[in-house]
């Protein structure tokens, strides 16, 4: 498993001075969970393989106006939410479908069976997150998959706590319905 530095142990200050290795270490760390997060909101890899390009250069590019450095992570993830509702307002405006979702290849050391259980149950879970609306998608992710705090996920949304509480809990109670109608 490749070890990256946690979040307290990050080179911020050296990235604000242009120290490539702090780039490249800080891209490992949060590559793989922008990705994830990305890809779980606009749904095609090439385009969310972009957004996570796209945030990475904005962030070399606004380093400076970032106040804290023990905020990185959420300020990443701040810049990669406003590349996604672009995105989203881009395509809703050219009105071009995305293209269909490419299978990615996994690898899970389970046997076949267990590996098309386990896939068939996250994509039947995906399904039913993919129904709700992407407010309510988009804070599930963060809260429940990348760990953000609620007041980092509001400072990544750009809402107000209350209104990030109000999202988790109404799309816990929506997805709990979808659930519920599904299995009876």
């Amino acid at each position: 498993m490749l070890v990256v530095a946690d979040d307290k142990q990050l080179p911020v200050q050296d990235a604000r001075a242009g120290k490539p290795d702090a780039w490249d270490t800080l891209f490992r760390r949060y590559q793989m969970p922008l990705y994830v997060y990305v890809f779980e909101l606009v749904h095609h890899e090439q385009t969310s393989l972009d957004i996570v390009q796209e945030t990475f250069i904005n962030a070399v590019r606004h380093i400076g106006s970032l106040q804290k450095d023990e905020k990185f992570g959420s300020w990443l993830f701040s810049i990669a939410h406003q590349k996604c509702i672009q995105h989203w307002r881009r395509r809703r405006e050219s009105e071009v479908p995305i293209e269909e979702q490419q299978e990615n290849d996994l690898y899970y050391e389970d046997g076949p069976e267990a590996l098309l259980i386990r896939k068939e149950e996250e994509e039947q879970f995906m399904a039913l997150m993919n129904q709700l609306p992407l407010a309510h998608r988009s804070v599930l992710l963060l809260h429940f998959v990348e760990e953000f705090s609620l007041e980092e996920i509001a400072g990544i949304t750009g809402t107000q706590i209350g209104t990030v509480k109000s999202r988790i809990h109404y799309a816990k109670k929506a997805l709990r319905k979808l659930i519920e109608e599904r299995t009876s």
